[in-house]
């Protein structure tokens, strides 16, 4: 059967190929058990009290009915309080916040939004893939951005031609970095936004880890001077909340951007249940500090696999975001010749651990992998263990 060009040019994502290269590993006999260090969701659980509040609100008729935009109004509000607590930045909650299905999906709407086909947007090298896929559906023609790792995989802005910038329609970003696990400055972003109100392009910043950064503050587009204007910032209950699965997140920015995410949202699907909306107001107002609790957890994950990874001969950057390394593949490896996917593949038949190869976060990501740090201490250092004993 024909599928269409966009189909072919978006092609079959990384997470799809290593969910299917899992499912054969646990489909065969005498191989080492699967820990599955590949996706950010978390083993770490949710305050009780939201997942009480969410069981309560579910008998509710209201919560078996759709719910349109009318009915996002309360979580609208939380999250414009929240705003206002966490950043000092007020919001308008109608005109300004929008309930997302995870900000994956935001950032994926978000070029069909605003983008024309052959309009021309910036995405970082290497990025979250939901980035580059969006703008591959929004038919745009798509620049990148190289990072590297002798610049900390922060973005050199001076590398974009001043009349590249003029012709640009939007620049997807994400700091917090996923998959470096690079915190990023609010210096960073102010330039970013400041580039963005100068040739009236559209800033969007992924920002699912706001709360997650283990050393300094996490840098935000809403303390920018301009994203009121140009301006359009992701946020998630995912990471922070550890509510991965009830998709729940919601963006903030400038009005115009807010109301074409909503049209193009109105026309693909409605809002989340009232009863995970009932969840969401509560973290966000009675465990805004959640997401901090986290960092000790992280912090010794984080220490913990890296040393049993260094004292096996992997060189391994200290990240300064919680739940992921970023490794680089082993220099002295007897498979050192292999591309990234495939040398993940090597190690999850090896020891059935399961990473993500960095080529599918972009050319920029190539010859690195990605680790969770999704399971309890103990399990991850065994995981590390095994790593470290299936490359010669």
């Amino acid at each position: 059967m024909p599928t269409s060009r966009r189909l072919e040019a978006l092609g079959n994502g990384v997470f799809a190929r290593t969910d299917r290269a899992k499912q054969a590993h646990r489909d065969k006999t005498g191989v080492p058990p699967l820990i599955d260090l590949s996706l950010g969701s978390t083993d770490l659980q949710p305050p009780e009290e939201i997942l009480r509040c969410m069981a309560a609100a579910v008998t509710d008729p209201a919560s078996s009915a759709y719910c349109l935009e009318a009915g996002t109004a309360p979580f609208q509000q939380a999250v414009a309080a929240w705003c206002q607590r966490r950043f000092g930045v007020e919001v308008d909650p109608q005109r300004q916040v929008q309930l997302l299905v995870g900000s994956q999906e935001g950032t994926a709407h978000l070029p069909l939004a605003i983008l024309d086909p052959g309009d021309r947007a910036l995405l970082l090298d290497p990025s979250y893939p939901s980035h580059r896929g969006g703008l591959v559906l929004a038919g745009a023609s798509i620049c990148s951005l190289p990072l590297f790792q002798e610049q900390d995989w922060l973005p050199d802005f001076d590398a974009i031609r001043p009349a590249v910038w003029d012709q640009l329609k939007l620049f997807v970003l994400g700091y917090p970095h996923n998959p470096t696990a690079t915190v990023g400055n609010q210096e960073l972003l102010d330039q970013a936004m400041a580039r963005g109100c100068r040739h009236q392009l559209v800033i969007a910043n992924d920002n699912p880890y706001v709360d997650l950064a283990l050393e300094g503050e996490a840098p935000s587009l809403l303390r920018s001077p301009g994203w009121s204007e140009w301006g359009i910032e992701f946020f998630s209950l995912s990471k922070g909340w550890c509510l991965g699965g009830f998709r729940l997140a919601f963006a903030i920015g400038a009005e115009p951007l807010i109301t074409a995410l909503r049209q193009v949202k109105g026309v693909v699907d409605f809002n989340q249940s009232l009863a995970l909306q009932q969840g969401a107001i509560q973290a966000l107002t009675q465990w805004a500090d959640w997401p901090r609790s986290l960092h000790g957890a992280y912090r010794e994950r984080r220490d913990r696999v890296l040393s049993v990874l260094r004292g096996g001969g992997w060189s391994c950057p200290t990240p300064g975001m919680a739940m992921y390394l970023w490794l680089p593949l082993p220099a002295d490896a007897g498979v050192r010749k292999l591309d990234d996917e495939t040398f993940a593949s090597h190690v999850l038949q090896r020891s059935g651990v399961a990473l993500t190869p960095g080529s599918g976060f972009g050319e920029g990501g190539k010859g690195w992998l990605r680790m969770a740090l999704v399971r309890p201490t103990d399990e991850l250092e065994d995981a590390a263990r095994r790593v470290v004993a299936a490359v010669p």
